[in-house]
């Protein structure tokens, strides 16, 4: 089979060509055919694969990105919702505060009414009592015993007042302390 191979074909150019040089021109052109074939293929389904990637690549893009907006859309929503939260109680406190306030005023302005009638009442029974006196000596002992308890009572009341007014300033500051408390603790956490 060979010789058949290296035969020359008969009838045909001036240079024939043989039966080998037509069986690889043929094998050659299949095969070039096969690779182009092979190839395209290969890069249409390379192609494919590509563009499937990047569609599933952009949509799950798309959706951390919708994800992210509504996170921080939700995040600024609770902050304003806690912001109004911390406005509220803050203007509670104030007034909490100022109705502490307005009590120890009124407790204290209630206290000095009652020791200026009680002193009065006092005064004027002390000046009764002195216009009785008989003799010169009982009248200065009755107006130093009265000086001196007017004196007591006076220092007597102070102290109350003393106690009524520091109560009261505790009192007005215990709300806005106890909002600056929460507010110092609500940032220290948040950092």
């Amino acid at each position: 089979m060979d010789w058949l191979l290296a035969e020359p074909i008969k009838g045909g150019s001036p240079r024939r060509r043989t039966t080998l040089e037509i069986i690889m021109a043929d094998t050659t052109a299949d095969t070039v055919k096969k690779t182009v074939e092979t190839a395209t293929a290969t890069v249409k389904a390379n192609a494919e694969k590509a563009q499937a990637t990047f569609q599933a690549n952009a949509e799950q893009a798309q959706a951390a990105g919708a994800k992210a907006l509504r996170e921080v859309a939700d995040k600024s929503a609770a902050g304003l919702t806690e912001l109004n939260v911390q406005g509220k109680q803050n203007l509670e406190a104030m007034v909490a505060s100022a109705a502490a306030a307005q009590k120890g005023v009124e407790a204290l302005s209630a206290q000095s009414v009652a020791f200026t009638k009680k002193s009065w009442e006092d005064g004027v029974a002390a000046a009764k009592s002195m216009s009785q006196a008989r003799s010169i000596q009982e009248l200065l002992e009755l107006q130093t015993t009265w000086a001196k308890s007017a004196t007591e009572a006076y220092l007597a009341e102070v102290t109350r007042a003393t106690d009524v007014v520091t109560a009261s300033v505790k009192d007005t500051f215990q709300p806005i302390n106890e909002r600056v408390t929460a507010s110092v603790e609500k940032f220290q956490a948040a950092r």
